[in-house]
């Protein structure tokens, strides 16, 4: 739900390894990170781990939902857990339709007393239909469009009654109270993005009976989203590992590496998503490696054995969805894959949900040993004999009691580490749907690839790519610390990974790149034209054939007739249905400035402006609408709506005009000097007006009408500094930034004056106005210290409370790209 305002084997030389080992230890970074990325290459290829020590809880996808890796050594005998936790395991009472579709009776009309008790003959004349109840219609459920409804659900229980902790599994949107046989489970206010289990209370297991129950629920959306579904579970026993002992832990941009002591051997683990910008081939590529590296610490040799579990998880939206296994081999590679058995291609489209068509791949080279199993069974099967069971034939069953397995024989090592690596990649056969046609990933644009070719490539590039990555994030921090000092490239080093697989590159109907992105809980919109201009600047500066994938689509939708409006589309569709907006209100003049403003930046990084030519009379409209309707906005949406609309925004005007100079700038690079004295003129007129109407003793407030003492961040002034529009005098941003410094928190500078969060891509925009560095890294320092103490322990999330650094809302999304400006910044001043 989005509030109303809310607008990713072999034995190798021993230098090798030291040297990248110690090349990524030199610049550890100092900051805690919210999570750590393990594996991160889309919205749905990812890996996690929430908590400081690997073996804490089980790994996660970057909603949250366990998306299990597990590691195992063994070391002369004695098995060691390294990576992950075993998610808890539940079993059905009374399913959900995660795990089984039904049928149930439901009424939007208020019922009498009693509609929650066995026994209410009213019900009869209720009507019938397949659960969830929701306004997504990719679930095939009951359309709920918002209202109450009240639903029963008659459930025959078998068999003996459960013993161990019974669990409520909940999704609902709103409000809710679910019964069972009339005795209440639950009451709950507000809603939940995704299935939850919460504890039963013993008078209600007392309720649960052999036979006929009755599970009711009553639910109300006085807002946008709408979902309903739940069911009783049994959570199962588990068998537990002692754990090896967590050392250290490293970020760096493209890795993430941890030690750990396990005996008496010291074992290193790597995970590497080689997301290398200026490689469009690398970076599209949805393969990572993992590398295990052991090495005696008492100078005597020990027997090393290291299994790797991937659990059906990695290819399910849920745990209980069915999942089937295959084997291959290549020339240097075997594989195991897992997926769904129905294949629903692109079938489903949403925020809080995963992947549930193609195929995860687990692949190692031929000297190790690949299986597929129950994940108990083949933690049993290691821990007593290093090796696997011998069955690698195709097994099927739930994705969260199915896996498939790698293991690992490091030999004897002693004193010098020994290294084998294993490749996680995933196929999803076709990526995203474009206006009814099925679109591939850029990886996959020619059909006669496969997931098995494309493994082998990547493992004739693994030592080569493991090199340049660990060359490329020491020059990363290397230059964020010289932009902006150590606080500011720890947050870069946060932000890289994450940005970057928050979208998916595919081949678009023209065999054009496409860089799509999803509004990760937000509402999981695709292409948002507000989150393309925030996380932009990480693009434009790495790679601006990735900037240009960001808005070509935009364009495309409005010069092909679809989208009708003179201002651009908010987006085109929810991920990873890209068929028309979704989103149920524009954004006229935000969209129109981000689009005008970023095509500037796209056709100022290309140092020529065919980019612009192509969409000339696009963007002439576009500029139309802000000449006559952006100067003084009226009351609409905009991206920093969370305390509610606002008429005559300042920063919004900001960008009105920020767009309108970056058109006469395009206008000045083809040639129309005619165009471009017009609208740099209209613009550097339109500042000056500005100035007189927004100013407000020693800081300009949030609104033209001049709210006392009202405040906000005019962050869009940032683009004046680095496209050198020179529309606003320079005092203007001095001005803010004094004013700025005088109103921080402890964890950063509020968005506004009308509330304590704050958005930390804004910030660091905000900051990048500075000319001094001190005052930048002032400004720096709340952010950095908030990824370090929140104790929201998600992917790095942007929109946090500036007093006490918990998270308010999102996380994961691609928008920290946005901390990358003044990186930008030093680029453009060249």
């Amino acid at each position: 739900m989005r509030l109303p305002f809310l607008s990713s084997c072999r034995r190798t030389l021993v230098g090798l390894a030291v040297v990248l080992l110690v090349a990524a230890s030199t610049q550890a970074q100092q900051v805690r990170p919210p999570a750590y990325p393990l594996i991160t290459h889309d919205p749905y290829f990812s890996f996690w781990a929430f908590n400081d020590t690997l073996t804490a809880a089980p790994t996660r996808h970057w909603t949250g939902q366990p998306q299990s890796l597990e590691g195992v050594v063994r070391v002369d005998g004695k098995a060691y857990q390294f990576l992950g936790k075993a998610a808890p395991t539940y079993r059905a009472i009374i399913p959900t339709v995660q795990e089984q579709p039904y049928t149930a009776r439901y009424t939007f009309k208020k019922p009498a007393e009693g509609w929650e008790k066995p026994g209410f003959a009213a019900a009869q004349r209720w009507a019938t239909g397949p659960a969830p109840f929701t306004d997504n219609t990719t679930l095939r459920g009951t359309t709920w469009t918002g209202g109450d409804v009240w639903v029963r659900r008659t459930v025959t229980v078998t068999g003996p009654l459960p013993k161990g902790k019974l669990s409520l599994m909940l999704w609902h949107d709103d409000d809710v109270e679910v019964y069972l046989n009339g005795v209440l489970l639950l009451k709950r206010t507000n809603y939940n993005g995704r299935y939850e289990y919460f504890p039963v209370p013993e008078a209600a297991r007392q309720a649960l009976r052999p036979g006929e129950n009755l599970l009711a629920m009553h639910c109300t959306s006085p807002q946008g989203g709408e979902h309903l579904d739940a069911g009783l579970y049994e959570e199962l026993p588990q068998q537990l590992l002692p754990t090896a002992t967590q050392t250290a832990v490293t970020v760096t941009a493209t890795q993430t590496t941890y030690s750990f002591t396990a005996g008496a051997v010291q074992l290193t683990v790597n995970f590497l998503s080689p997301l290398l910008l200026d490689e469009l081939e690398t970076v599209a590529r949805p393969v990572s490696y993992v590398t295990f590296g052991a090495a005696s610490s008492n100078s005597q040799p020990h027997a090393v054995q290291v299994l790797l579990t991937e659990a059906g998880t990695a290819a399910a939206n849920t745990p209980y969805q069915q999942v089937t296994t295959q084997a291959g081999r290549g020339s240097t590679l075997a594989w195991q894959n897992i997926g769904t058995k129905d294949q629903r291609i692109l079938g489903q489209a949403g925020d809080n949900v995963r992947i549930d068509w193609g195929y995860a791949y687990l692949a190692a080279p031929l000297t190790a040993q690949t299986g597929t199993g129950a994940p108990v069974s083949l933690k049993t099967a290691f821990v007593q004999s290093g090796k696997l069971a011998a069955t690698t034939t195709a097994t099927t069953g739930q994705a969260q009691r199915t896996a498939i397995a790698a293991v690992l024989d490091l030999g004897r090592v002693g004193a010098q580490t020994t290294e084998q690596h294993v490749l996680l990649g995933y196929d999803d056969l076709y990526s995203v749907q474009y206006f009814g046609q099925n679109l591939r990933g850029w990886w996959r644009r020619d059909p006669a690839t496969t997931m098995p070719k494309t493994l082998q490539t990547a493992e004739a590039d693994y030592a080569r790519l493991r090199q340049k990555c660990t060359a490329f994030d020491k020059q990363l921090y290397t230059d964020a610390q010289a932009a902006g000092g150590q606080q500011y490239a720890d947050l870069c080093q946060l932000a890289y990974r994450q940005a970057i697989a928050a979208h998916k590159i595919v081949a678009g109907p023209k065999g054009e790149v496409f860089f799509l992105s999803k509004e990760n809980f937000s509402n999981g919109s695709i292409g948002t034209v507000d989150i393309t201009y925030p996380s932009a600047p990480l693009f434009l500066l790495y790679n601006n054939e990735l900037a240009k994938g960001l808005l070509r689509f935009i364009f495309d939708y409005s010069e092909s007739g679809r989208w009708k409006k003179d201002f651009p589309a908010h987006d085109i569709g929810t991920y990873p249905l890209a068929n028309g907006q979704t989103y149920g209100e524009d954004m006229p003049v935000e969209e129109a400035g981000n689009m005008l403003i970023l095509t500037a930046a796209v056709v100022k990084m290309d140092g020529k402006p065919d980019f612009a030519r192509q969409h000339w009379p696009t963007l002439t409209k576009w500029v139309g609408f802000l000449k006559r309707d952006g100067f003084d906005p009226t009351s609409q949406l905009s991206t920093d709506d969370f305390a509610g609309h606002l008429a005559r925004n300042t920063n919004l005007s900001v960008k009105a005009i920020m767009g309108i100079a970056s058109y006469g700038q395009l206008a000045q690079q083809l040639g129309d000097q005619a165009t471009a004295t017009e609208y740099l003129t209209l613009a550097r007129d339109l500042a000056k007006r500005w100035q007189t109407m927004a100013q407000d003793g020693d800081h300009y407030a949030l609104t033209f009408d001049k709210p006392a003492g009202s405040w906000s961040q005019k962050y869009n002034l940032v683009w004046d500094k680095l496209l050198g529009l020179n529309v606003f005098p320079k005092e203007v941003a001095q001005q803010e930034l004094a004013f700025y410094l005088q109103h921080q928190q402890r964890y950063g500078l509020p968005l506004d004056s009308r509330k304590t969060y704050t958005k930390s891509d804004w910030i660091v925009w905000t900051a990048t106005l500075a000319e001094r560095d001190a005052d930048f890294r002032a400004l720096i320092q709340p952010v950095w210290q908030f990824a370090n103490d929140t104790p929201s322990r998600v992917p790095l999330n942007d929109w946090h409370e500036t007093t006490n650094a918990r998270q308010v809302g999102f996380q994961a999304r691609s928008v920290v790209g946005a901390y990358f400006i003044k990186l930008l910044e030093k680029r453009l001043a060249k």
